[in-house]
């Protein structure tokens, strides 16, 4: 049997989209993998990897904390992970494989530490094949990012060589606003060249949202209407249904608008809005993303054009639930806010007059995201009096979760003797399409970044221009004292409904 590159690499071949991406020898050393994010996660997504036959034979999995925990200790706590946190079936095989693989080093953010994680990784390049190449994935708060780069750096553990590489894998937040985002980035960028920078944004990893540049670039009748003269508005919702008990922590002080806005719904906005790319290399992409949000501003004045809320207290469904001044580790006066919402414009001649509406929020309605175009009227309907009153505005609806899948509503005749026209709905369900199932967003981006693909890994810059585009509208906020409160259960405070008004437009109703 021939045993020439055409026959050993075409699996590894990521430029052949048709074929499974298989990453090449590699191991991955967690950062904070005691931490909810890993447990949760990280640790059931790379079971999964494995799972589904995606990584390389000798893949190394370390994970590095203060525990006092040996191998053995270590592989009990992964397995319990993926098998609470697995989408694919457990797999007594795959797991010994795995588990062969799987080591802990005890230790701080210190020399001696390193020291010894050093001395680890060179064991297991000799014994585990893994040629040197390693993500460090860093699953803690930023105040630790100095540390641990500096330190990767100090024992030679950072430098990309012709024969192997390094890779640095970020959690948001990317900083509390632009200054702190640079000054994050100059951290990083000081040890790791921009290239071996991976910032994790898990919304880019989800299925539907990867469908967004299939359903434009893809289909003709789509992208000739996705402008201008044919669209009226762009609603982007991150609706969750939960509140924030026990996240006092991290959340207090942080808000929606940081939380989410900054990073998932700008980089939608971006998706939407952003050129036909040249290709889909990362470079492409990236370059026409950045064009969008250096167009992008908030829309003035901000009194009238953004919404701030908390949640009391109130029915969720048939459960009476405490407001965010009640729940545990808050601060009866806190100011933080827990419904964010603001109007953006993207001055480009695609785009221009065109409102995109942003809002998140906590204990709404009920657990949605969505990217809802709404089309114009027709400039003429030659229907009589009462014909089409039930008719709205046409739309596109990208349904990101729950229940993925793209809606398209329209106008129909209603079966009958005489003309009535009203909305009817097209609907396209990933569940119903297609058989195989739809990969978790961080089984995606793990493998992508194993491979060099940074498609769908934000850019520093990316991160700033967002920051810039929020600031303003958190500035602004900060010297208006509380958020306006909204009973939990519904879907925000009346600011928010106010700020379509003034437009004549309203909220979907999801």
């Amino acid at each position: 049997m021939s045993t020439t590159s055409a026959w050993v690499n075409p699996l590894r071949n990521a430029k052949d989209k048709r074929l499974p991406r298989i990453a090449g020898p590699s191991g991955m050393v967690i950062f904070g993998v005691t931490g909810d994010l890993a447990r949760k996660k990280l640790l059931p997504a790379i079971y999964d990897l494995a799972n589904r036959g995606l990584l390389p034979a000798g893949f190394t999995l370390v994970g590095y904390g203060r525990r006092d925990w040996d191998k053995q200790a270590f592989c009990d706590y992964v397995r319990e992970a993926a098998e609470a946190g697995a989408r694919t079936t457990f797999n007594e095989h795959v797991w010994e494989h795995l588990a062969k693989g799987i080591e802990f080093v005890q230790g701080n953010f210190d020399n001696e530490g390193f020291d010894k994680l050093s001395a680890r990784l060179a064991e297991l390049n000799a014994s585990r094949g893994t040629g040197g190449n390693w993500a460090y994935y860093l699953s803690v708060p930023p105040e630790f990012f100095s540390d641990i780069c500096h330190q990767l750096e100090r024992v030679g553990m950072a430098d990309s060589t012709d024969n192997s590489w390094r890779r640095v894998i970020i959690e948001k937040p990317f900083g509390h606003d632009q200054n702190s985002a640079r000054q994050l980035n100059e951290i990083v960028n000081a040890v790791f060249p921009e290239s071996s920078v991976f910032r994790i944004d898990h919304y880019l990893g989800k299925e539907t949202v990867q469908n967004i540049l299939a359903l434009r670039f893809a289909n003709q009748i789509f992208e000739p209407m996705w402008n201008a003269h044919y669209i009226d508005h762009v609603q982007i919702t991150m609706a969750e249904d939960i509140g924030l008990g026990g996240r006092a922590g991290y959340y207090d002080g942080i808000g929606a608008a940081r939380d989410v806005i900054q990073n998932h719904l700008l980089q939608l906005l971006a998706l939407v809005a952003m050129e036909e790319p040249s290709s889909f290399d990362p470079e492409a992409l990236q370059a026409e993303k950045i064009k969008v949000l250096r167009a992008t501003n908030a829309v003035h004045p901000l009194n009238k054009t953004t919404a701030r809320g908390q949640y009391s207290a109130g029915w969720q469904g048939s459960e009476y639930v405490k407001g965010l001044r009640e729940e545990e580790g808050f601060d009866p006066e806190s100011t933080t806010e827990t419904y964010a919402a603001c109007t953006l414009e993207v001055n480009s001649r695609r785009w221009a007059g065109v409102p995109f509406y942003l809002r998140t929020g906590k204990r709404l309605g009920r657990r949605v995201t969505e990217i809802a175009l709404v089309f114009k009227t027709a400039p003429h309907q030659p229907f009589d009096q009462g014909q089409a009153d039930s008719l709205g505005q046409n739309a596109v609806v990208i349904r990101v979760q729950p229940d993925e899948g793209v809606t398209m509503r329209f106008g129909s005749k209603v079966p009958g003797s005489t003309m009535e026209v009203r909305d009817v709905n097209m609907d396209f369900a990933y569940a119903e399409a297609f058989t195989e199932e739809s990969p978790e967003a961080y089984e995606r981006l793990i493998l992508d970044a194993l491979l060099d693909e940074s498609s769908l890994f934000p850019t520093n810059e990316e991160v700033e221009l967002s920051w810039s585009i929020l600031d303003p509208i958190i500035e602004y906020w900060s010297n208006i004292g509380q958020p306006e409160q909204y009973r939990a259960g519904t879907w925000g405070p009346e600011s928010a409904d106010r700020m379509l008004r003034r437009r004549g437009h309203s909220w979907r109703r999801p």
